[in-house]
């Protein structure tokens, strides 16, 4: 499998647009680096039904008190663990509850460690190590689409009957074989030739950020368009919380800040208080009956 020969991969093969790029002038690999750019977005269109599906595996993950996982090495690797990391502050979730796995370990995430990315065993290790169960869902996320790493995890992920999805940027990719949904972004070779973390990387980001998105609005963790679980840890984050509860409350200013105060600093509770004429107890209350969704819990 692995010896096949690297340059049929699209990841790999040379841009004839950047052909002659150590001759060019700062401004003309700018202009050429962000029409490259440019081509990311339009190369996921064709992919929305299969990202639809991968949400949907998610979602059940979720509402089985299930993970999200995702495992990959180098740049993808490190994408996935951007991606978990950030849900907490953004939608307040348990760091258990979204996860980036990357082979190598911690120390994967700054320097690179030769040979991890090479081994079947080390990513089903990864997932024994954080007990593994058919709750979950994996995501196996390689540009080249067939990391022996990844593809250790999702044969794992199979056995034990999580959902599966895999992310490669790459048609026909390996790790395809081995995942209920395939993603397979093709946005061209890049314009460095071989240097994934380019359009591979900004596509797979792009992907990663509309599957953990989407999946926490469909779990009630959105009103409208705001993030109304997110979590108060700095000053920044303080202001942002009363400036949501204005904004979805049509509340001023102040009335915000002592709704925010009188909720214990719980964005959403402070909502539903301001929306109905329940007491901070009464909104938790209505909260959890609604599996947290504040439409229903303010109906």
């Amino acid at each position: 499998m692995m010896n096949e020969k690297i340059g049929s991969l699209t990841t790999e093969q040379q841009n004839p647009n950047s052909s002659n790029l150590d001759q060019m002038s700062t401004s003309e690999i700018v202009s050429l680096i962000n029409n490259e750019d440019g081509k990311v977005s339009a190369s996921i269109k064709p992919q929305i039904i299969n990202i639809t599906e991968a949400i949907e595996l998610v979602v059940d993950s979720f509402q089985k008190n299930g993970r999200l996982i995702y495992m990959g090495a180098g740049t993808s690797g490190r994408l996935g663990v951007l991606d978990a990391a950030e849900c907490v502050p953004t939608f307040g979730t348990d760091p258990e509850m979204v996860q980036g796995l990357i082979a190598g370990g911690q120390k994967a995430m700054t320097n690179a460690v030769e040979g991890a990315e090479d081994s079947y065993d080390l990513g089903m290790e990864d997932l024994k190590k954080i007990n593994l169960t058919k709750n979950d869902t994996v995501v196996g996320i390689a540009a080249s689409g067939r990391t022996p790493y990844v593809i250790g995890a999702l044969k794992y992920a199979q056995k034990v009957g999580s959902h599966t999805i895999s992310l490669a940027c790459n048609k026909n990719a390996k790790i395809s074989s081995y995942s209920d949904i395939a993603i397979e972004i093709d946005a061209g070779p890049e314009v460095l030739s071989g240097s994934t973390r380019m359009k591979s990387g900004t596509a797979q980001k792009m992907v990663l950020n509309i599957i953990s998105t989407t999946s926490m609005i469909k779990i009630g963790k959105v009103y409208k368009n705001l993030m109304i679980d997110v979590k108060p840890t700095n000053e920044k984050l303080i202001e942002r919380s009363k400036r949501i509860i204005s904004l979805a409350t049509g509340v001023d200013k102040a009335t915000a800040e002592k709704l925010f105060l009188d909720a214990d600093k719980d964005v959403k509770v402070a909502i539903v208080m301001a929306l109905t004429s329940f007491s901070a107890t009464e909104a938790r209350a209505k909260l959890k009956e609604s599996n947290g969704f504040v439409r229903e819990a303010i109906n």
